[in-house]
């Protein structure tokens, strides 16, 4: 057996040279171990994706063609960073280039004016050349941010407000229009979320739901429309907001009555890591599946000095959500510009590729490198492993494809190197984990 691997180390651009260590016969090598115990299964991976936004199909549109192709090489090519999927919003989000609706009209009940436009401007032609890039269908989650302004208790699409009861019918019809418009265009509309971050007042567009409101609504008003609009095979995710509420708002929605209809959570990591509440979760509901909706640095996102700390956070918040039961990740806006937008209300964050659009140069993000670690690595349909290791210095991950070859992603958030015996089936090899580095790397010829 061998285990052939990359390594990035600190703020090094990711280095693409392979290097080898082949297994010997154990020893009997107790101290610095970790053990990988491919006999112990968990669950399978659906694949990576990032958001299409209307922010990131604006800037793609200011890059000349060979940028445009780098940007979709990285992300959607097979043996680059292999994305399957992408989440887009519903109407406006934060990360657009205005506030918009499909629908303006109260009085019209029955959609005929449901206008498209704002989506087919931007964030259709990025996903049509996403598309051609990956060589397959996308698969598609699309999540709400705010119904519109005349639904809403506020009478605005930003800061917060509900969505008014006699709208709820009216707001259903329009989450399954839009899931319709995209499904006759030919692309394949997956899942959806309720509405993104519920419990979120924001100064952008956004829709607060009680628990008892989106129960309410899903069961009674959204699930019903899908069916009589034949979508059924879209599956259903609730919450869509932070961890440490999840594991609760899961017990609040999912019954005898709703089950059926509710396909997983899906979560945000903004508050912290609560890699516990995953675990809840997969005990309370072995069925449900796990999705990471929506990931990005908001913090210190420019500062030079925070960069490397900031793709190490990110990298732990993924082993994390991957040890507990993740089945599949979204990052958010795969593409802003230099200054973290455009948006609508200057709420700018970081993106594994930012564009300078003064100097037309594209800038790959150390983000995008850590990511590669996971997305290029780890397939679809991949089943975690068992393991254990010997020190909480070390972020460790394992998984099996389906082509049978072990995949370990380790990672030393710390300023010292780690020693590491990986014991796999009888053999060891030996490596050493760089300070501030993550290792990723495939064993083969078992």
């Amino acid at each position: 057996m061998k285990f052939t691997f990359v390594e990035s180390v600190g703020k090094q651009k990711l280095l693409r040279n392979e290097k080898t260590v082949d297994f010997i016969d154990d020893t009997g090598v107790e101290d610095q171990v970790i053990n990988i115990y491919p006999q112990i299964k968990y669950q399978t991976f659906e694949g990576f994706g990032g958001a299409i936004t209307d922010a990131a199909g604006y800037v793609f549109q200011q890059m000349n063609d060979v940028q445009q192709k780098e940007l979709l090489t990285k992300y959607f090519d097979p043996d680059h960073m292999n994305y399957v999927r992408v989440r887009i919003h519903m109407d406006s989000c934060d990360f657009s280039t205005h506030l918009y609706s499909a629908i303006k009209d109260p009085q019209d009940r029955d959609l005929e004016s449901f206008d498209f436009t704002d989506t087919e401007k931007y964030i259709l032609p990025l996903l049509e050349a996403a598309q051609k890039t990956a060589q397959r269908p996308l698969k598609i989650m699309l999540s709400p941010w705010s119904p519109p302004a005349f639904m809403k208790t506020n009478g605005a699409r930003k800061n917060g407000g509900s969505l008014k009861r006699e709208f709820y019918p009216l707001w259903a019809n329009c989450i399954c229009r839009y899931i319709a418009e995209f499904e006759k265009r030919g692309y394949e509309v997956e899942q959806i979320s309720v509405q993104n971050e519920p419990k979120a007042v924001q100064t952008w567009d956004s829709c607060v739901y009680s628990s008892a409101q989106e129960k309410e609504f899903l069961s009674e008003y959204l699930y019903p429309a899908m069916e009589r609009a034949g979508l059924e095979h879209v599956k259903v995710f609730v919450w869509d907001h932070n961890k440490e509420r999840a594991f609760e708002r899961a017990c609040e929605l999912i019954d005898e009555k709703t089950d059926h209809m509710i396909d997983g959570v899906a979560f945000h990591w903004y508050s912290g890591d609560h890699f516990e509440a995953l675990d809840l979760i997969r005990k309370q509901f072995p069925d449900k599946k796990l999705i990471l909706s929506e990931s990005c640095l908001e913090y210190n996102k420019f500062n030079p000095s925070a960069e490397e700390i900031n793709a190490g956070r990110l990298a732990h918040d993924m082993i994390g959500n991957l040890n507990h039961g993740l089945n599949s990740f979204f990052d958010w806006n795969i593409l802003l510009d230099k200054e973290g937008g455009p948006n609508h209300v200057g709420n700018y964050c970081d993106a594994p590729f930012l564009y300078d659009v003064e100097h037309k140069e594209l800038i790959q993000r150390m983000s995008a490198d850590y990511y590669w670690h996971f997305s290029h690595f780890i397939r679809e349909g991949a089943v975690r492993l068992g393991f254990s290791r010997y020190t909480d210095a070390i972020d460790v991950t394992a998984w099996e494809n389906p082509d049978g070859t072990i995949v370990l992603i380790l990672l030393n958030r710390g300023v010292e190197a780690v020693p590491v015996h990986i014991r796999l089936q009888g053999k060891e090899a030996d490596i050493t984990v760089s300070a501030r580095s993550i290792v990723s790397g495939v064993v083969s010829g078992r």
